[in-house]
């Protein structure tokens, strides 16, 4: 019985080690210097932040995909660009009095990461906001500007399925990336 226990415990340590690094690199940075001392608390801060708090492990996918990478930059650098002019043009406009919407999108992708990553790159961009996440059903709600009629609540879910496959093809496993894929052709 013993084995098998420090078997679980091992497999929890090792899901739980990148946010244990992430909390230790972020108390380093805060405190603004790089010494024992300041790496030894932070260990010591970030064992009792996981230990206290209920924070789920971060599974990751193993995967990382440098060229669909590269285009999901530029293609986030581009739709950072036309927010900020479409909502400019709005803000400018004084006859057009946009509508908006809360628009629930269910995401294909059941990875925490990805809807992180989806709910972060979605709300960056100008003209949208996450502003709710429901973790267990994997939806995200998202208000929309310019949403003047039908087409315009289904292009803005378009947009955030968009960002969904882009973040999956760099991130996503295979199981992921295959149902997103399935999911973007059939619609």
């Amino acid at each position: 019985m013993m084995p098998h226990t420090a078997t679980n415990l091992g497999r929890r340590f090792v899901s739980q080690l990148p946010l244990l690094v992430w909390l230790v690199v972020l108390w380093m940075l805060l405190w603004g210097s790089l010494s024992w001392l300041n790496l030894v608390t932070g260990i010591i801060v970030a064992a009792l932040v996981t230990r206290v708090f209920f924070l789920p492990p971060v599974e990751l996918s193993g995967r990382f995909n440098v060229f669909w990478a590269i285009v999901f930059v530029f293609t986030f650098l581009w739709d950072v660009v036309r927010g900020s002019i479409t909502v400019a043009l709005i803000a400018l406009s004084p006859r057009l009095k946009p509508m908006s919407s809360v628009v629930a999108v269910p995401l294909h992708s059941k990875s925490d990461l990805v809807m992180l990553l989806v709910s972060l790159n979605i709300s960056l961009v100008p003209g949208s906001l996450v502003v709710e996440a429901d973790r267990l059903r994997s939806i995200l709600y998202v208000h929309a500007i310019d949403t003047n009629n039908a087409e315009d609540v289904e292009s803005a879910k378009h947009t955030v399925l968009t960002a969904e496959r882009r973040i999956v093809r760099v991130i996503g496993s295979r199981e992921d990336v295959a149902l997103c894929e399935r999911a973007w052709r059939q619609s």
